[in-house]
C-alpha cells in the first residue's frame, strides 16, 4: 500500500477550461486550449493579466469542471492506497471554502480526513504526489508524477502522466 498526494487545480480540477470559460463569458473570446500550451499559467489570453484576477473572485474555485476519469480512477485507488488530497489554498482567501465544497460535490468519498490545505507542499511525505507544477514536484521527497496541463508541456524532468487513465495504469 502506497500514500498518494494529489493535487486538485490542474490535476482534478480544470482550471485551464475555468480560465477559458471565465474569459469567454467576461470578455466574449473564447481561447483554443491549444493556443496556451506553453506559455505559463494565467497567461495567453488577448487581455494581459486579467485571468489572474479571477483566482480572486467568489465561485471561481467552486465551479472548475472536473478533469475526466479523476472520480473514477481516485475511487479505485482508495481501494488499494492511502491517498490524500493536498492542495495549496491559502493564497486566494476564497478558495479554501470552495475547494471544500468541491470535493464534497464532486469526490463525496474522500473524507475530510484526507484532505490537506496547506501553503507550501514541501510539508507532504508521502510516496507518490501527482502534480502540475514544477515548484510542488521540485521538493517532493518521494516520486513525483507531473500532471500534464497546457503550462507544462515543456517540461521535461518529470515521469508525466497525461490522463487519469495512464495514472490508473501506473498505480492499480
Amino acid at each position: 500500500m502506497a500514500r498518494i498526494a494529489i493535487d486538485m487545480d490542474g490535476v482534478m480540477a480544470d482550471s485551464t477550461q475555468q480560465y477559458i470559460n471565465w474569459y469567454a463569458n467576461r470578455y466574449g473570446v473564447t481561447v483554443a486550449k491549444e493556443s496556451l500550451l506553453g506559455k505559463p499559467e494565467t497567461t495567453g489570453f488577448p487581455l494581459d493579466g486579467v485571468v489572474r484576477q479571477f483566482l480572486y473572485e467568489p465561485n471561481f474555485f467552486r465551479t472548475k469542471p472536473v478533469i475526466a476519469g479523476s472520480q473514477e480512477v481516485i475511487k479505485a485507488l482508495q481501494e488499494k492506497h492511502e491517498v490524500f488530497i493536498v492542495s495549496a489554498a491559502m493564497e486566494f482567501p476564497l478558495s479554501l471554502a470552495e475547494k471544500l465544497a468541491w470535493l464534497e460535490e464532486h469526490f463525496p468519498f474522500i473524507s475530510w480526513h484526507n484532505i490537506v490545505f496547506c501553503g507550501h507542499k514541501h510539508i507532504v511525505a508521502a510516496d507518490y504526489l501527482i502534480d502540475d507544477h514544477v515548484k510542488n514536484l521540485s521538493t517532493f521527497k518521494g516520486e513525483p508524477l507531473m500532471f500534464t496541463a497546457p503550462h507544462n508541456v515543456n517540461v521535461q524532468e518529470y515521469k508525466r502522466v497525461n490522463t487519469w487513465e495512464e495514472v490508473g495504469g501506473l498505480l492499480l
